[in-house]
């Protein structure tokens, strides 16, 4: 399509400042950015709409239209709802660089000029295919009723013959095609969603491809079309909670028309993805108010009045008062120049799956807040618990690591980690503070773990054996050699074995009897091997006291 066209749809709401002479250049495509260098997503033809957030000053300008008239955009489009007007400053460096630029009015979203341009440019490139496109749009456009991404999808299957499925970073399925089938196996979902993360974490344009077995499949990136996701300055900040389309087919063999329109389609779906992230705003506030108020030691009362606002919104339709767990996320980036907090929100809402709800939209039961480094999530449950079937409802930590750990290792590639804490449920508001502590004592647990992506609950903060990794590592040093090197030491001159037979023998609980059955020795044998240690050590295994020391230095070994 020409710029020109966009000027005769009054809907779009813009307003020429500059380029008159240069409305006959092509647009091929539409991106949306705040960055101050947006070059890496640009490949040329592009219509770019801001909302001016990179702009602190009247020199930010320049360097910025520079940078976009050297990619080869076709027009810029200035939100005029950050500032108010457009400033004579980016109008004179337009001029200056001969760059087009349009005012969009207040009114008018963004994602109304995105759907717009893809519908054309789609349709202009491959004729057949602009009825797919604007039947995609008309669905998107038509809210939740419309059916959302699994209608799109149906549609690329009906018309184009692709089988698809949108998911997210840990490899969850959003949506589908009726052409797919069954979703995607477990595993191939989060091959695909690791691979995704890989890919985008080295800064390599989509699609992606990647051979699953024989099966070829295409990895397209959904990114958000909002503000919030267009101004990430690093790729970091958004990785771990961008969707992701799958495409059974090698892209690699498609024709640039075709190319172009998986593209919109991604877009499209991103317009889905915005609708739903606008959504959560309410329960991220709920969550905020909860947590403040915990955290202050506010009166119960209150904390419960709070709550009682927020089981609604979580759990709509709910006659009895939900149960609650708290689920704590932290992410770490090596060198600490990200914000982590929003990063594990989006994370949280991402991966937090109710299991106890069905439907799509799995992230609206939770409510999730940041405060510092930390996530901190809301999880409401239906008041049915371990008693009616002898099973623990909720969030399980080690179902949860196991569900993505891999994928998200991908993402956080060698210089960051994630660490997740779970609490048990709790049935009332007093409880919830304790629930707090609990979820944050279990991530620091598990952040003492070696891996990219740990997790620990509540049912293991019960072994003093956790409080293991929280000693400091010279003591740990001391506390072993003094113990247990004069019997390694006596090991390697005499192949005594004796670091086995302690080991055995507390693991007997200092049964002799079962010790030299399961060490297949006489009874005397083990007794001499144990008189050995006790006369090395000084220390009398007897004694709980020594048995205790014995057991907590081969533990820490």
């Amino acid at each position: 399509m020409r710029l020109r066209a966009l000027l005769d749809t009054d809907a779009l709401g813009l307003k020429l400042l500059g380029g008159e002479d240069e409305l006959d250049r092509t647009v091929r495509g539409v991106m949306t950015t705040d960055l101050k260098d947006p070059s890496r997503y640009l490949s040329g033809g592009e219509l770019v709409l801001t909302g001016l957030a990179w702009r602190h000053g009247a020199e930010d300008s320049e360097p910025f239209v520079r940078i976009l008239a050297a990619a080869g955009v076709a027009a810029l489009a200035a939100g005029e709802a950050e500032l108010g007007d457009v400033p004579e400053d980016l109008v004179l460096a337009c001029v200056r660089h001969r760059l087009p630029l349009f005012a969009v009015h207040e009114s008018v979203a963004f994602a109304t000029i995105t759907e717009h341009v893809v519908r054309q440019v789609s349709g202009e490139r491959a004729g057949d295919l602009a009825a797919v496109v604007d039947r995609h749009r008309r669905m998107m456009t038509s809210g939740p009723a419309g059916g959302g991404p699994d209608v799109v999808l149906d549609l690329l299957g009906t018309d184009l013959d692709l089988r698809a499925w949108v998911l997210s970073p840990t490899g969850r399925p959003i949506a589908g095609s009726k052409l797919a089938g069954a979703a995607l196996p477990a595993d191939v979902s989060a091959k695909l969603a690791a691979e995704h993360l890989a890919a985008a974490r080295t800064g390599r344009r989509g699609p992606h491809r990647v051979l699953v077995g024989t099966t070829t499949y295409s990895l397209f990136p959904i990114r958000s079309s909002g503000r919030s996701a267009a101004a990430s300055r690093d790729v970091r900040e958004t990785v771990l909670s961008d969707w992701l389309l799958a495409v059974e087919a090698d892209a690699g063999d498609w024709p640039a028309e075709r190319l172009d329109l998986l593209q919109g389609v991604t877009q499209l779906i991103a317009v889905e993805r915005d609708r739903r992230d606008a959504a959560r705003t309410v329960r991220r506030r709920l969550a905020q108010e909860v947590l403040e108020l915990v955290q202050t030691g506010a009166a119960p009362a209150e904390i419960a009045a709070r709550l009682r606002v927020a089981a609604p919104v979580l759990l709509p339709g709910l006659g009895a008062a939900p149960h609650w767990q708290v689920v704590v996320a932290r992410v770490e980036w090596d060198g600490g120049q990200i914000e982590a907090g929003p990063v594990a929100q989006s994370l949280l809402e991402e991966i937090l799956v109710d299991p106890l709800t069905s439907g799509p939209e799995h992230s609206d039961r939770i409510a999730v807040a940041h405060t510092g480094e930390e996530a901190i999530a809301l999880v409401p449950l239906l008041a049915v618990s371990a008693e009616h079937d002898g099973s623990e409802s909720g969030v399980l930590a080690d179902a949860l690591l196991e569900a993505v750990r891999d994928p998200l290792s991908a993402g956080l590639n060698d210089d960051g980690r994630l660490t997740l804490g779970v609490s048990a449920a709790v049935h009332s508001a007093e409880g919830l503070r304790g629930a707090l502590e609990e979820a944050r004592h279990a991530r620091r647990v598990a952040a003492a773990r070696p891996g990219r992506v740990c997790a620990a609950g509540h049912q293991e903060l019960a072994s003093h054996v956790l409080l293991l990794p929280f000693v400091p590592d010279d003591v740990r040093r001391a506390f072993t050699a003094r113990l247990l090197d004069p019997l390694r030491d006596y090991d390697r001159r005499h192949r005594a074995e004796l670091i086995p037979t302690l080991e055995a023998f507390l693991d007997c609980d200092g049964s002799w009897t079962r010790c030299a059955t399961r060490l297949h020795l006489h009874v005397n044998t083990l007794r001499y091997r144990v008189g050995r240690i006790e006369q090395l050590t000084g220390r009398d295994l007897s004694r709980l006291e020594d048995k205790l020391d014995f057991f907590l230095a081969l533990r820490m070994s």
